[in-house]
């Protein structure tokens, strides 16, 4: 009777710890792996509040707006999440883009998926000695090609579109200062109570 006392009470213990391991461990791990949270922290410059203006050029006119951005990361810092606005003189949005930023382990390569002006895709990034640079297609043999440097305090942007044949044509520049820090995404978070 007291061997088998000692079995249950043994195998209920037995039980709880086990059903507790996968929660602690949930807990204490976080999200993402080394090195994606190593890959995309690398990009922590860019984290916080930015503004400036975004000079858009097209033919035959310019359209200037008030640009800004906010940079924050997501999952333990293997993800990074951007939104930018843009707004005219009486402070309506012109535009607004939003992009997640990670690091494929598998591939090697970052992921940079963007939205904006109702388009989505995942597009070629590449960090750089003083910031990044991306693209995408723009049609039959042309890209428009995006370089960004980062430093003190300033996000100078230009995106260039390249048609082949033809000299690249600068159609946006931003140019942003860093205004602080911020909580976002990741503050505000849905509480388990």
């Amino acid at each position: 009777m007291i061997r088998l006392r000692l079995a249950s009470a043994f195998a209920f213990a037995t039980l709880n710890l086990l059903a507790a391991v996968p929660a602690v461990a949930q807990v204490q791990q976080p999200a993402g792996s080394p090195a994606q949270r190593e890959r995309v922290g690398a990009l922590d410059f860019l984290n916080g509040e930015w503004r400036g203006t975004a000079t858009t050029t097209m033919p035959g006119h310019s359209t200037a707006l008030t640009q800004t951005e906010r940079v924050g990361p997501l999952l333990g810092g293997s993800v990074k999440l951007i939104e930018g606005r843009g707004y005219a003189a009486d402070g309506s949005t012109q535009f607004n883009a939003f992009a997640v930023l990670s690091w494929d382990e598998r591939a090697g390569k970052y992921l940079f998926r963007s939205y904006a002006n109702g388009y989505t895709g995942e597009y070629l990034f590449e960090l750089t000695e003083n910031g990044f640079r991306w693209e995408m297609p723009a049609g039959p043999n042309a890209v428009i090609k995006y370089v960004a440097v980062v430093e003190n305090g300033t996000w100078h942007e230009v995106g260039d579109y390249v048609a082949e044949g033809q000299p690249p044509r600068r159609f946006i520049e931003l140019r942003l200062t860093r205004v602080g820090d911020t909580g976002w995404p990741g503050a505000g978070a849905v509480s388990p109570q």
